[in-house]
Order: C-alpha cells, then sequence, then structure tokens
C-alpha cells in the first residue's frame, strides 16, 4: 500500500466514528471497534513512515 492509500483509508476511516458516535454513543461497542481500526491504522502509518525514513538516512 502507498503512502498516498494509506492516509486515503486513515481519513475514511476518521470520519466513520464521528457517524458513529452520534447512531450509538461514545462507548458503544461499535464505536470502540472503528475507533480501534483507526488507531491500527494510524500504528501502521507510523511504522511505514520510521521505517521509510529511516531507510532513507542510511542511503
Amino acid at each position: 500500500m502507498s503512502k498516498d492509500d494509506m492516509l486515503s483509508t486513515i481519513e475514511k476511516k476518521r470520519a466513520e466514528p464521528i457517524d458513529i458516535v452520534l447512531k450509538n454513543g461514545l462507548s458503544a461497542s461499535v464505536t470502540i471497534k472503528y475507533s480501534q481500526e483507526l488507531d491500527m491504522l494510524l500504528n501502521q502509518y507510523t511504522n511505514y513512515a520510521m521505517y521509510r525514513e529511516k531507510s532513507l538516512s542510511n542511503s
């Protein structure tokens, strides 16, 4: 997955919890699930960015 694809996916996932919260509440299990999925995507992106930065600085 490219950097742009990752950022696009993150932005889409970021909007989902807002809608879910409005419909189901902040502590609903579905809200927590979406929040955890967003956290996972953000962690993957951070790891990707750190790896890329590290490999570029070693070149």
